[in-house]
């Protein structure tokens, strides 16, 4: 038997740790900071997927528009550029978590998430992204036999509203990827794509700037402050005046304090392969490259890269109390070691394979699961937050709701329930930690005993007061 199989943590002795996707030597130089004072129309704080889509958008609405973007590191270095790369069509974290929710509208928003990843695709032709943009359809797999039936019914509920999401059983699951685990499949054909991430983020910037937008790196923005007609943000060096604020700060510390009772910092983690041999790939069959998840509480995502390497990313999901935020947090060897078992034991056949590259880092979590708007200082200050994980496609979306909310338009998208309502807060600690806590451990509990939610869960569902990533 190899080393590998006899004891999964041996697979990780050379992998380097750090993102594989920031691991890269085509990554762009930083930007200067600013220095001194900046008038503009628009300014966008943040340098992730948010901030960049709203700042290209708004070109693209206006070219006319003077558009300024400040980043506190680099552009593309948090949840952007380490993510799994899974670009979903989905705004409401996936069908199921839109029916439970949005039943009524779940049908607009799925063709307003479908457009939206169209244009996605469109722009990332339009403006030459080299970001292996690949739309392969996502696999999500039944893994205990309970799961089975919720993946039928939701394969039945989808063709209700009139979208192609077929049932797959056991055997044709692992006729499309081979795992012992594989019990059953939702296979979602149209609506996710693969893609590198940081490169997305990289390319995003190189389109933003060609429009005219002038982006600052290494300018965090301390605070946000009313001045005249509109907003004044301070930066350690300068400060910037604009008529309108777009807000994209994902899991870090919103300008706006009223907004972060809503949003709770976690930590995510994942695992990238060496390349498999052509003999390794066939043995495990996936020829359309979809990607994959599995359907228990704590979940796996998994997916191949252009060069035939799996990322197997997810299953901890980890708060600190407080919502402690630090880099210290971004390596955890124990999740490591826990991931690796869990890959090997998906892919017995790959015994032997070594890991590249371990990453972790925080993303936002909202009670409900999926994005959330609104504005502040009479209209002239929009966000878009609490993505969930899920946001390399959605918040595209959230982007145009930002502009569309600055503009005072009542579009389809501000028109829909999800975008006029909040999620419910999270309590304030130690409440928040003790309840996350017990979250936590019944998921695990249930995953344990085999069943999807147990009383505590069941009770936080009807409430309305989730948590997951």
């Amino acid at each position: 038997m190899a080393p590998a199989a006899m004891n999964p943590a041996r697979a990780l002795a050379e992998a380097q740790p750090t993102a594989y996707w920031l691991d890269d030597p085509d990554r762009p130089r930083a930007l200067p900071a600013l220095v001194g004072d900046e008038h503009c129309d628009l300014l966008v704080v943040g340098g992730g997927y948010s901030g960049l889509w709203t700042a290209l958008l708004a070109k693209e609405r206006d070219p006319s528009r003077d558009v300024v973007l400040v980043e506190g590191k680099e552009v593309g270095w948090a949840a952007s550029g380490r993510n799994g790369g899974f670009c979903a069509a989905s705004l409401t974290h996936g069908f199921a978590n839109g029916l439970a929710r949005w039943p009524e509208e779940l049908r607009e928003l799925e063709e307003l998430g479908n457009r939206n990843l169209d244009g996605i695709e469109a722009a990332v032709e339009r403006y030459a992204i080299d970001c292996a943009f690949e739309r392969t359809g996502e696999i999500d797999v039944a893994t205990e036999p309970h799961q089975v039936e919720e993946l039928r019914e939701a394969s039945e509920e989808a063709a209700k509203l009139g979208f192609d999401m077929p049932f797959l059983d056991a055997d044709e699951v692992r006729a499309e990827v081979d795992s012992p685990t594989f019990l059953a499949g939702l296979w979602d054909p149209a609506g996710v794509a693969m893609l590198n991430p940081a490169r997305l983020a990289w390319g995003l910037k190189r389109a933003c700037l060609e429009l005219g937008v002038r982006i600052y790196e290494h300018t965090p923005a301390h605070d946000l402050t009313p001045r005249g007609a509109g907003m004044a943000a301070r930066t350690p060096y300068g400060r910037v005046f604009a008529r309108h604020v777009a807000l994209g700060t994902n899991a870090f510390p919103s300008l706006l304090r009223r907004v972060r009772p809503f949003i709770v910092p976690v930590y995510d983690y994942a695992l990238m392969t060496e390349p498999l041999t052509a003999e390794q790939l066939d043995s495990i069959g996936w020829k359309k490259r979809q990607g994959l998840s599995d359907s228990a509480n704590h979940f796996h995502y998994f997916r191949l890269t252009a060069d035939n390497r799996i990322l197997w990313g997810g299953y901890d999901v980890v708060y600190h109390f407080g919502s402690r935020i630090t880099h210290e947090y971004d390596q955890r060897p124990e999740t490591y070691t826990k991931l690796a078992e869990h890959f090997f034991r998906c892919f017995p056949q790959l015994a032997g394979l070594r890991f590249s590259h371990t990453w972790g880092g925080v993303i936002d979590t909202c009670s409900r699961f999926s994005p959330f708007f609104g504005t502040a200082h009479g209209g002239r200050v929009s966000y878009a937050v609490g993505y969930t994980g899920l946001g390399v496609g959605a918040t595209r979306f959230g982007a145009d709701v930002m502009l569309d909310l600055l503009s005072g338009e009542r579009t389809e998208r501000t028109a829909s329930k999800m975008v006029r309502s909040k999620p419910l807060p999270f309590p304030p600690e130690p409440v928040r930690w003790a309840g996350i806590g017990i979250t936590q451990w019944s998921l695990a509990r249930s995953a344990a005993l085999g069943v999807r939610r147990n009383l505590w869960l069941k009770g936080m569902d009807k409430i309305g007061l989730g948590f997951d990533s």
